[in-house]
């Protein structure tokens, strides 16, 4: 979040060394700055690719510092550094960005749906007497996606629906899994967004995480939604939000 390009003039190959195409955004300055609103944005981005790590099924993979935002200057290609280029500096305290990581390791922990062992249907789930899709994506506006909107090379923000009740596979002992409901809404774009709470997927909603506030959502203190309520995301921001199974 802090380099468009790498900077690895320090190994010695006039920077040609490394893969060129970082795919990566400096938010506005390139390296080190004082300027806050860029920082500000930097701190958001990381929350939010944490978030979003964290909120994917899968083994989740970190590399080592991401989550009290090491970097490594812009060098993409440290192995020859044995310097502080490469090396890990423990930080003493918690930082913001690793109590929220830490707060997001517990959430995946503690529900089963954000960390599912079979891959979704699509569908409802037959043996779970539910009539919700186990899984589901959304327009901001709330109406279920159509092929045209992800075909649409505008599409800078979704809401996709996770069914607690509509897990497939058995636990340890072969019983059923349940576990709460999640809508997680993403926006991505570079401006504020309202979004739609859907209708028929659950009367009540609390948020869990939000990646616009630095200091997260302590547990249970985060606003109540209804469905058909409007959800205003901030640009370039991640909102979760929860409902008891």
């Amino acid at each position: 979040v802090s380099y468009n390009d790498k900077h690895n003039e320090a190994n010695g190959e006039d920077n040609r060394d490394g893969e060129s195409h970082n795919r990566s955004w400096n938010c506005g300055a390139e390296g080190d700055t004082d300027d806050p609103e860029v920082l500000r944005l930097r701190a958001r981005q990381m929350r939010n690719f944490i978030a979003t790590l964290m909120l994917s099924q899968g083994v989740p993979m970190i590399s080592h510092g991401d989550e009290f935002a090491r970097t490594q200057r812009g060098n993409n290609n440290a192995y020859c550094q044995d310097n502080e280029l490469s090396w890990i500096q423990w930080p003493e305290e918690g930082s913001e960005l690793l109590e929220f990581t830490r707060a997001m390791v517990w959430l995946r922990r503690d529900h089963p749906v954000l960390r599912r062992r079979r891959f979704f249907h699509g569908r409802p789930v037959e043996g779970t007497h539910d009539e919700l899709s186990d899984i589901a994506w959304f327009t901001p506006e709330g109406g279920e996606m159509a092929q045209g909107d992800w075909d649409s090379a505008q599409v800078s923000a979704l809401t996709v629906f996770l069914n607690g009740n509509a897990i497939s596979e058995p636990g340890p002992r072969g019983e059923r899994i349940a576990d709460d409901s999640f809508l997680l809404m993403f926006n991505a774009s570079p401006e504020p967004l309202d979004f739609v709470v859907p209708v028929d997927h659950g009367r009540q909603w609390q948020v869990v995480v939000d990646t616009a506030r630095p200091e997260g959502v302590p547990p249970g203190t985060g606003p109540k939604v209804e469905a058909g309520d409007r959800v205003t995301l901030p640009d370039r921001s991640l909102t979760v939000l929860q409902r008891p199974a």
